[in-house]
């Protein structure tokens, strides 16, 4: 006859060795499995359900990590809107925390320093529409027309994306100190800049472009046209005496800065 008793507690001894949860009071190993109930020499009993033999604490690690980059993603988009609003000097830890359901020492933790904080909010605006012209697919389309589209995606982006302009108005006034020290902003700026040059490049084979176009030229003169419309635009409305936040102006004003642009590089 098998001896229950010896049975139970080699299942016992077994699930002490093999399984790791822990009791919450003394941190010591407890034992599960199926209908056994978990236990502690503290006196803690808790029913847990059928041991898998995996590790929970491991589960455990990957929810504190989504959480973790949940928080982070919060946290980078509240002060994205206060950095935007604000300016550096002027954007509060407090609000921040505020926005982003979390506390201030949640922000240090993450990211060091609130000037810390803007220079990867910075990174992340300019990896962002970085990233978004990189999707473009301009390769796959005559020269011309893939300038044509870069012109008008730059225009919508800002016009969808008004912190861009700000937070970058924000860092020229720090004259890019943050931007300086970052290693990301090298890497996809030269990425875009190459982008540009292919272009280039190509629409002079097709016979559509001129020689002698310098690509980084170039891409300042597409982000200035359009730059300087929008942040100037209040002022504009005053100085020239017309709604230049019209939509008529708007629709107008792109189709200028894409005339512009296609005179610019045309043989």
């Amino acid at each position: 006859m098998i001896n229950l008793t010896n049975a139970n507690n080699a299942l016992t001894s077994y699930f002490f060795q093999n399984c790791r949860v822990k009791c919450y009071a003394t941190a010591a190993p407890l034992f599960s499995c199926g209908a056994l109930t978990a236990g502690c020499v503290c006196g803690n009993t808790r029913r847990i359900g059928i041991c898998s033999g995996s590790d929970p604490m491991a589960t455990s690690d990957k929810t504190k990590t989504r959480d973790a980059g949940k928080t982070k993603a919060r946290i980078l988009a509240a002060a994205k809107k206060e950095f935007a609003k604000h300016g550096l000097a002027g954007a509060r830890v407090d609000e921040i925390a505020e926005r982003a359901k979390a506390n201030k020492r949640m922000i240090y933790h993450y990211f060091g320093s609130k000037e810390d904080l803007f220079q990867v909010v910075l990174e992340e605006a300019y990896l962002d529409i970085r990233t978004a012209e990189q999707k473009l697919d301009l390769d796959n389309m005559p020269a011309m027309d893939a300038l044509e589209k870069l012109v008008r995606f730059t225009w919508a982006y800002y016009l969808k994306n008004p912190e861009f302009i700000t937070l970058v108005n924000s860092e020229n006034l720090h004259r890019a100190r943050h931007l300086k020290k970052s290693k990301l902003i090298p890497e996809i700026s030269a990425k875009f800049v190459g982008m540009m040059d292919e272009l280039l490049d190509r629409g002079v084979r097709e016979g559509t472009f001129r020689l002698g176009l310098d690509p980084t030229q170039v891409n300042i003169t597409i982000a200035a046209i359009g730059y300087y419309y929008l942040t100037n635009r209040f002022t504009g409305s005053i100085v020239f005496d017309r709604d230049l936040t019209a939509p008529e102006a708007l629709a107008a004003r792109i189709e200028f800065n894409v005339e512009t642009i296609k005179r610019l590089v045309a043989a």
